[in-house]
């Protein structure tokens, strides 16, 4: 847990003090403060479900010592996952230039990467997902000359293109099964337009997009319900613990000419039926239009009692609104908290939880506003939520020079296997075309079709 300093001073000692008596002590000159790993790792062995007081003085260069107030650090005894990975890119909408998959260990400061895009002709890479946390079972989306989706099953790579001539779109953000048996995803009409404002330069949202289930054993891809595309917008799907409800975001379907900040998702669910693959009837589980909000990335706890959500104003876009906060909704009472302890004055967006259920890792933008950095915090209960701290690293002024910032953090159980390299060579290899199931289509709006068929996709706003 190291961190840095920021007062002036000459020469900076630093004790670290579990509640049982054992600690350490170091010395900085430069305020950064790196406890040696072995020493930290044998004091949060000692410290569990107790404290650890940090106390820091400083000497000027005429010997006057200064003690500042002293601070804690609670310990738990539940482990976080070993291994987190996340989308590392500049916070820019334009440039695809050095982008990269990475994991990082939880348990030191060793990172590697995943996927290169320079590996793939600069390809956009993006909405990495694993099967429950699972670093032998995931995919990852690739753009462009070499895109398709890339499945990774043990030391497995294949290409597979999930868009059919039954879908408008191509299918986009996912959501494994439980099983492993199935994805579900989100097929999106996604465009951007540009703000003349400078607090708010970008605004992303959707055109149209439905949910669809794809099979992964026979290749095959079906929707959902025909319907509802028609009717509705359905985005950022994610099932229950046992794969019995598929939960997802739903907002009216927008006509020509609409304005975007009247989109409001709700968040919704449906059965599904294991066995057969069916999916029942359509659920309100939480009104965010009622209050003039809308929802974002539905994401529920691994023993199913509780739901993390984003809230914002408009769209489901959550990382380009400073106002998106994290809510925790209770799945038996319906009640919806603002997690307060968690969220801060800036953007607070994608989450994702623990293997068991006791720690959550989120996107925040709170450092500068404008790159998203992972923060964890405990979840011990609703009543007992951590204050959340940033990915720690080896050097703590990292954070101060690295203009990249982290995407879709994720935990996972155990490292990944499968390199750059290995996506490389799977790229260089036809894609294998899904097929599609059934007699349900995915049916457009008509002045939609018109408006996505423009050739110029993307309009000022403001």
């Amino acid at each position: 847990m190291n961190f840095n300093i920021v007062e002036d001073g000459e020469l900076f000692i630093i004790r670290a003090t579990s509640s049982n008596g054992s600690g350490l002590q170091l010395k900085s000159s430069d305020g950064r403060v790196r406890f040696p790993m072995r020493a930290w790792k044998k004091l949060l062995a000692v410290s569990q479900k107790g404290k650890i007081e940090i106390e820091i003085l400083s000497e000027d260069n005429e010997g006057n010592i200064i003690k500042y107030e002293p601070f804690n650090m609670n310990v738990v005894s539940e482990p976080v996952d070993p291994y987190l990975w996340y989308r590392l890119l500049y916070p820019g909408y334009e440039s695809w230039l050095d982008l990269k998959i990475v994991q990082r260990s939880t348990e030191n400061f060793k990172e590697a990467s995943i996927f290169e895009n320079q590996l793939l002709e600069n390809n956009c890479v993006n909405c990495h997902s694993s099967q429950q946390n699972n670093p032998e079972k995931f995919l990852l989306h690739v753009r462009g000359s070499m895109g398709g989706t890339y499945f990774v099953d043990g030391k497995e790579v294949t290409r597979r293109a999930l868009q059919t001539e039954q879908m408008p779109a191509s299918a986009v953000y996912p959501a494994w099964h439980p099983s492993g048996k199935y994805v579900a995803f989100s097929s999106n009409k996604t465009v951007q337009g540009f703000h003349m404002r400078p607090e708010k330069n970008i605004e992303v949202y959707d055109l149209f997009s439905s949910m669809v289930i794809y099979d992964t054993g026979k290749n095959e891809i079906a929707a959902i319900e025909e319907s509802d595309t028609v009717k509705y917008m359905e985005t950022f799907p994610s099932w229950s613990p046992g794969g019995d409800f598929l939960y997802y975001c739903r907002a009216i379907q927008v006509e020509e000419g609409f304005d975007y900040r009247d989109v409001k998702y709700n968040l919704i669910r449906k059965s599904f039926d294991q066995n057969s693959g069916v999916f029942g009837n359509a659920e309100l589980v939480f009104n965010a239009q009622e209050i003039n909000k809308s929802v974002s990335f539905p994401v529920i706890s691994p023993d199913g009692q509780y739901l993390v959500l984003t809230l914002h104003d408009y769209g489901t876009f959550s990382i380009w609104h400073k106002e998106a906060d994290l809510y925790l909704l209770n799945l038996k009472s319906g009640k919806v908290d603002r997690m307060d302890l968690v969220n801060s004055d800036e953007t607070e967006s994608y989450h994702s939880w623990s293997s068991n259920g006791k720690w959550l890792v989120f996107s925040s933008k709170r450092g500068n506003g404008l790159a998203a950095r992972p923060y964890f915090a405990y979840f011990g209960s609703p009543e007992n939520i951590g204050k959340p701290f940033v990915l720690p690293q080896k050097d703590p002024t990292l954070y101060e020079r690295l203009e990249k910032t982290f995407n879709r953090p994720e935990f996972l159980t155990g490292k990944i296997r499968t390199g750059p390299r290995d996506f490389a060579r799977t790229s260089k290899k036809e894609a294998v075309n899904a097929s599609w199931a059934g007699e349900k289509t995915i049916i457009v709006p008509n002045e939609l079709k018109k408006q996505t068929s423009a050739e110029n996709e993307e309009k000022e706003i403001y």
